[in-house]
């Protein structure tokens, strides 16, 4: 059996769609549905079991797993609200339960990869390598990014991560993220915008060194970050950090004029003034370094950023499918 934590959500989901193209479906899913859409992500894939994560660490620590086959975890599970301020609920449902988890799959010898998150880079004076002896260089920008430091810095000091995968997502994006809210991606922003009036909506730069809209991400679709991690997850000698991450750096506007190429309709964008709450918080560049995943052998190409608009917009935004729909 599989464990996918985080399971209804946007890479958990894809993940079970991905082991579901593998004729796998002894998986159990782990989630918190309570009154969000994301259900819907679930209704054309295949599994075993679902939970609610409340009720799934409960079982663990009454034992209702030790006997059962477990073959891998993916703990994608997590509040990934970059807004979010209440530390107090950051620490309990990023930190303190990924520390169950990992205790855990250490304990039962369980392959388990668990969601880091390049916001733990923060502003990238101290770069983008995923680096295991340095992580404590690192400053987050938000208190998301500090709850995935927390735990990356715990399992290392308690010489947890050299048995377990910590993937540090980049900016990603794709099908089953409807639910998201203002967390959704920039791709669905936009097509919402544009299928409304036709425009999308940018913010203005407030630095001298990058033009409106040319301010730069690392975006990668998450087909492609589900691949990296099922090889990682299968690789025996991968252990530690690893970014998941397209290795490139691009503009927003880049990003919203391919959603225009994918809906067939005339570039227009309008540049707005960056909310006073984010002005100090707000990245201008990420980029990770993929050499340490390239390394273990990793060589399937990351799709084009306009081919990956291209299949999100007109085989799921246009039709209102999901993955497993196809």
């Amino acid at each position: 059996m599989y464990i996918v934590t985080g399971g209804a959500g946007l890479i958990g989901s894809t993940m079970i769609w991905r082991l579901n193209q593998e004729g796998i479906r002894d998986i159990l899913v782990v989630d918190h549905l309570a009154v969000s859409e994301k259900w819907k992500n679930l209704t054309p894939l295949r599994f075993a079991d679902y939970r609610e994560r409340g009720d799934f660490l409960q079982d663990l620590r009454n034992g209702v797993y030790d006997t059962v086959d477990i073959q891998g975890i993916f703990h994608f599970g997590a509040c990934s609200c970059t807004t979010e301020r209440d530390a107090e609920y950051l620490v309990h449902n990023n930190f303190e339960y990924t520390k169950e988890l990992a205790r855990y799959a250490v304990r039962r010898q369980i392959r388990m990869v668990y969601a880091s998150s390049c916001a733990t880079y923060g502003d990238g004076s101290c770069g983008y390598r995923d680096d295991d002896s340095r992580i404590e260089e690192l400053r987050p920008l938000n208190m998301y990014g500090y709850s995935k430091q927390l735990f990356d810095l715990w399992a290392r000091e308690h010489g947890l991560l050299p048995s377990l995968i910590g993937c540090k997502f980049s900016n990603v994006y794709g099908p089953n993220e409807r639910h998201k809210g203002e967390m959704r991606s920039v791709v669905l922003r936009a097509f919402e915008q544009i299928s409304a009036c036709g425009r999308m909506k940018l913010f203005r730069s407030l630095r001298p060194e990058y033009r409106d809209g040319e301010q730069m991400r690392d975006f990668l679709y998450v087909k492609d970050a589900v691949e990296m991690v099922l090889f990682l997850f299968r690789h025996p000698e991968a252990h530690g950090l690893y970014n998941i991450g397209s290795g490139r750096a691009e503009t927003w506007n880049a990003l919203t004029t391919a959603v225009f190429e994918a809906m067939d309709k005339p570039v227009d964008i309008e540049y707005i003034d960056m909310p006073e709450h984010l002005r100090d918080r707000y990245q201008y560049y990420t980029c990770t370094e993929m050499a340490k995943l390239f390394a273990l052998g990793y060589d399937r190409p990351v799709t084009p950023l306009s081919d990956a608009v291209r299949d999100y917009v007109r085989n799921y935004l246009l039709t209102g499918k999901y993955l497993g729909d196809e």
